[in-house]
């Protein structure tokens, strides 16, 4: 499976023949960078690569460059079968229809599959991965995860000698920009989310962004890569940022920390820990300064020790550099498994329950501006042996959903707190008790914090 058929050296080998299906933003760059770097790719794989044929919706649309030298297929199901090419590149997106078709038709031919498709991925990995082992050919996909980062081979194959205890990251460059925003101008969600779509950065439902389902997505694909388990995002625990306010970004500035969307899996006494969800990190940390729309994956492994990259989350041209770079691969005849190892070695997950969490947390609370509300606060911590790290209080009638929501609860005090390690259970059992007992009289903010 891992012998290299390269041909360096040689004479120069046949062209391989490319075809692509989807023509949006990465497809169209992913074509002017094969043209652009039509020599150098010659000289680096030892073998010409050149696209013969296209698929896309509409082949009328204006995508701004010449498709006539390409042959047109209109059915990308049958431009995957078709024997005028070697590689089949999927750009089409989505985890079913014509994206998983024509990508099992392509295996089934015989023929390598690239793919920058994370949701086809997250569904039919194992799958898709099994029907390339079966066939022999490369399933290659680097361009799923962070865009023009190369966290792919960096998992599956760069960091093969390494024990990795966990992976985490900025995957998705939509909730970044507006955390950003958020914490630099004190701009609602809102109006960050909006500005977002506005500029092309957020889709018209950006659901699937600001919901962190993107971000499980990719995440299921480094966990899989990282700790040999099949691809499973549903055994993921997955919170967006739509609930975070000013006054939490404001508190945690205050605090030494930022707030990220994060996707993290680590290993635990209880399995594979897989969530996302918005995450305080200490403004020491390299993630925390990874702002906008840039992604960032860091590594946590016995070898290396912390590995962080950093860079073009998304984007054509970011993007395309990737799925290029996949292609090259195939071109000097490089083959690995798809998720680091056979399918059948690959472990299934055994998801470690988020009650089961540790760490320290970020608790905003409105507290009821009465006698014994502080003293019952802390009991109900000190009952779950819950210890405090610090206590910042705001003053009376301060304002307390942030931003540009004038909100306010009379006779409340907004009250922050930040734990030492505890578990899920404990500190949502805590503060349960503390709203049955009437202490809180709004629904309090939760925000977990990920040390370095």
């Amino acid at each position: 499976m891992h012998k290299s058929a390269t041909r360096i050296g040689s004479d120069m080998a046949e062209p391989l023949k490319i075809g692509v299906a989807g023509l949006g933003t990465v497809g169209i760059s992913t074509l002017r960078l094969l043209e652009r770097r039509a020599n150098a790719m010659s000289a680096s794989c030892g073998r010409s690569v050149m696209v013969t044929a296209v698929s896309a919706r509409s082949r009328g649309r204006d995508r701004g460059i010449s498709l006539e030298r390409y042959r047109w297929v209109d059915d990308p199901v049958a431009l995957a079968r078709d024997p005028g090419i070697d590689v089949f590149v999927e750009l089409m997106g989505g985890d079913a229809g014509a994206a998983h078709e024509s990508v099992v038709a392509a295996l089934d031919a015989g023929k390598p599959v690239v793919t920058a498709n994370k949701a086809l991925l997250a569904r039919h990995g194992v799958d898709l991965a099994r029907r390339a082992e079966k066939a022999g050919v490369a399933l290659n996909f680097e361009a799923a995860v962070a865009g023009g980062v190369p966290i792919i081979k960096a998992l599956r194959e760069s960091l093969v000698g390494n024990n990795i205890e966990r992976v985490y990251g900025i995957l998705n460059g939509t909730c970044n920009y507006i955390l950003t925003r958020m914490e630099a101008e004190g701009l609602s969600f809102e109006a960050c989310l909006a500005e977002a779509q506005r500029l092309g950065y957020a889709e018209a439902d950006p659901t699937f962004d600001i919901g962190g389902f993107d971000t499980a997505h990719k995440l299921a694909i480094l966990t899989s890569l990282a700790f040999g388990t099949e691809v499973d995002a549903e055994a993921i625990h997955v919170e967006g940022i739509a609930q975070i306010t000013t006054a939490d970004l404001k508190a945690a500035d205050d605090l030494g920390y930022r707030i990220k969307l994060l996707g993290v899996a680590t290993r635990s006494e209880t399995g594979v820990e897989q969530r996302v969800h918005p995450t305080m990190v200490p403004k020491s940390a390299p993630i925390a300064q990874v702002n906008g729309v840039t992604n960032a994956v860091a590594i946590d492994a016995d070898a290396v020790a912390e590995l962080t990259l950093v860079g073009p989350g998304a984007g054509g041209d970011a993007t395309a550099s990737a799925v290029v770079g996949d292609i090259a691969d195939i071109a000097r005849g490089l083959r690995v498994w798809p998720f680091g190892r056979p399918v059948d070695e690959l472990t299934r997950l055994s998801a470690a329950p988020m009650q089961a969490h540790k760490g320290g947390y970020y608790v905003r609370l409105s507290v009821a501006d009465r006698p014994g509300a502080a003293a019952g606060i802390a009991t109900r911590m000190a009952e779950r042996e819950i210890s405090l790290e610090s206590i910042v209080q705001r003053h009376r009638g301060a304002r307390v959903h942030g931003g540009d929501d004038p909100a306010t609860v009379a006779g409340a005090v907004p009250v922050v707190l930040i734990t030492y390690a505890t578990t899920e259970a404990a500190i949502r059992s805590a503060l349960a008790a503390m709203v049955a007992d009437g202490y809180i009289v709004e629904t309090p903010q939760l925000i977990r914090i990920e040390r370095e």
